[in-house]
């Protein structure tokens, strides 16, 4: 098999057993296989795709496979009805829309620029830069020795003085991936023709971690839900949460059936807790669009998701921090400490970034740009996290809610990577949604 843009590595057997252990899974079997994997020179990739399937062999141990299923019926046992609120305003709904596209733009593009910074970088450079705490999209007006010290380049990268319009990002592709898939396929579309879409329209180099192994699946005819699973330790990180937003807008009011069309979208390529990331943010987006307080869009989230779930639970904890009276510092502290942003793992799975996301969102009050700011300078998956965040405070308090200074640097323009989407208006994709609803 041609590997030049797809190799397993060492890292991806580390990740695969952090997650096969926080997935329940008795590994004792398996234990000397991963060390002497892992200690074997030159890494042998046939040897660790044998282990990759090994893995989807063994046991579960306690409850986890029984709270934290993967299969659409069963996590429908768990939903919790009463979260459909229509809104018959056309001219507020659109309004609304409009906001949650334009608030995932400008909340993707605050975090592009500092993608993949840790937290000494991010304290750093913006404290350095009189940028801290973060209030505005990230300048690179900064001393010399700042960008020498930190790795960074003021010529290179998404700082503020570098864009006339909003330039691609993954996280942006796949919310008019969503688009297109209704568009193309109708509102019965299929996991396997969101496969079919994904081969025929997405570049396979715009595609990361999960989405590249199923990628890599699909090529291998592994279709789902096996492409889910099939060598793919990133089967529970962020790729699936991020390509929620569109199945919410799509489903203003109705949380549940944008969380079943996020079910079909992530089961090609996540399970578990991957799954119910998207599942909880395309439920949320959808609330946000006729919610009187975030209150509601919040409970609509959790409403979707297993409730001994270990997103459900973690989200519950930050919930719980925030009645509390903590401070914003003090929470971002406290995700910090149960995730290690200096590993992949801690650094991109959905859980910690939900987390995040959360923060920003009660902690924000209300406000986009504190929102915004709030998910971004938390660090772990920024772009990814600003965009989240952003639409659903978007998509709650509408296009007018979001100040010029936000909005403007953009000209109203988006640039993506799929077919047929090269240069648009975020207006015009605004347009669009509204047309599908009607």
């Amino acid at each position: 098999m041609e590997r030049s843009w797809f190799s397993i590595t060492p890292g991806m057997v580390i990740d695969e057993r952090l997650q096969a252990e926080a997935e329940g899974r008795d590994l004792a079997p398996l234990k000397d296989l991963f060390d002497s994997l892992l200690a074997q020179e030159p890494f042998d990739e046939e040897r660790a795709e044998t282990l990759f399937e090994k893995v989807q062999s063994l046991p579960y141990t306690g409850t986890q496979e029984e709270d934290e299923p993967s299969d659409l019926d069963s996590i429908k046992a768990y939903w919790v009805p009463g979260h459909v609120r229509k809104l018959s305003d056309k001219s507020q709904l659109a309004d609304r829309i409009h906001g949650a596209w334009l608030g995932r733009v400008c909340g993707c593009f605050l975090g592009k620029v500092c993608e993949g910074w840790r937290r000494p970088t991010m304290e750093g450079y913006l404290k350095g830069s009189g940028q801290w705490p973060l209030h505005g999209y990230i300048s690179n007006q900064a001393p010399p020795e700042l960008f020498e010290a930190h790795g960074l380049k003021a010529d290179q990268g998404c700082w503020i003085e570098r864009v006339e319009s909003m330039p691609e990002d993954d996280d942006i592709n796949y919310t008019v991936t969503g688009m297109e898939v209704i568009r193309q396929f109708g509102r019965s579309f299929t996991p396997l023709q969101v496969a079919q879409f994904w081969l025929h329209n997405i570049p396979v180099l715009r595609t990361f971690t999960a989405e590249r192994v199923a990628y890599r699946n699909f090529v291998n005819a592994v279709f789902p839900p096996l492409s889910a699973t099939c060598v793919n330790p990133y089967r529970e990180w962020i790729g699936a949460q991020i390509r929620a937003d569109f199945f919410g807008y799509a489903n203003p009011g109705d949380p549940y059936t944008a969380a079943e069309y996020g079910w079909r979208d992530a089961s090609i390529s996540h399970v578990k807790n991957g799954i119910y990331g998207e599942m909880w943010s395309a439920a949320m987006n959808a609330a946000a669009l006729t919610a009187s307080s975030l209150d509601d869009v919040v409970e609509a989230g959790f409403a979707v998701i297993p409730p001994r779930s270990r997103l459900a639970l973690a989200l519950r904890r930050v919930v719980g921090w925030h009645k509390a009276g903590m401070t914003y510092d003090e929470a971002v502290e406290l995700v910090h400490a149960e995730w290690d942003e200096k590993t992949g793992y801690g650094w991109c799975h959905t859980v910690s970034n939900a987390m995040v996301v959360l923060v920003a969102l009660l902690w924000g009050g209300l406000d986009y740009g504190k929102t915004i700011c709030y998910a971004v300078q938390a660090c772990f998956d920024t772009d990814c996290n600003g965009a989240t965040a952003g639409s659903v405070l978007g998509g709650l308090i509408g296009v007018q809610g979001i100040p010029d200074k936000w909005s403007s640097p953009f000209h109203d323009t988006l640039e993506t990577g799929v077919q047929g989407y090269t240069r648009v208006k975020i207006s015009d994709m605004a347009a669009r949604t509204m047309q599908m609803i009607e």
